[in-house]
This record gives structure tokens, C-alpha cells and sequence, in this order.
């Protein structure tokens, strides 16, 4: 019993430190946006040549098209 409650007060303290899931953040495309603008605006440290790679992997998107009222996953 007390290998048990050792086990599990480990395990919940190991756990203390995780963060807690977060969804990843998304952006509605607007009329007028692009895959840049969309990019430098969501990392703005960042160049949005090196941001458009990943819009991409997360959303599939093989091009440049995108559409007003589409849903994209940013990366963090």
C-alpha cells in the first residue's frame, strides 16, 4: 500500500511541472490577406520567410492560395 502512495505522489509531483495543454493559436484570413502579411503579422520578430513554412506544414497548404473566412493554425 505504501509502494502505491509513493507511486502516485511521484507521479503527481513529476506532473506539477508540465504546462498545461495549450490549443494551438489561429487566425481567421480577412479579405485582403495574404500568407506574408498574415505571417509578419502573427511573429513580428520573426522574418515571414522563415514563418511561411511552418503556416504551411500546420495547414497542408502546398501554394500561396488561401481564402477569406479560412481557419489557419499558427506556430507558437
Amino acid at each position: 500500500m505504501a509502494s502505491l502512495a509513493s507511486a502516485v505522489l511521484w507521479t503527481t509531483a513529476s506532473r506539477a511541472d508540465d504546462t498545461p495543454y495549450r490549443p494551438a493559436p489561429t487566425v481567421v484570413v480577412q479579405p485582403g490577406d495574404t500568407l506574408w502579411s498574415i505571417a509578419a503579422r502573427v511573429a513580428p520578430g520573426r522574418s515571414p520567410q522563415d514563418v511561411l513554412p511552418e503556416i504551411r506544414r500546420l495547414n497542408g497548404i502546398r501554394g500561396t492560395g488561401i481564402y477569406a473566412g479560412q481557419t489557419l493554425t499558427l506556430p507558437r
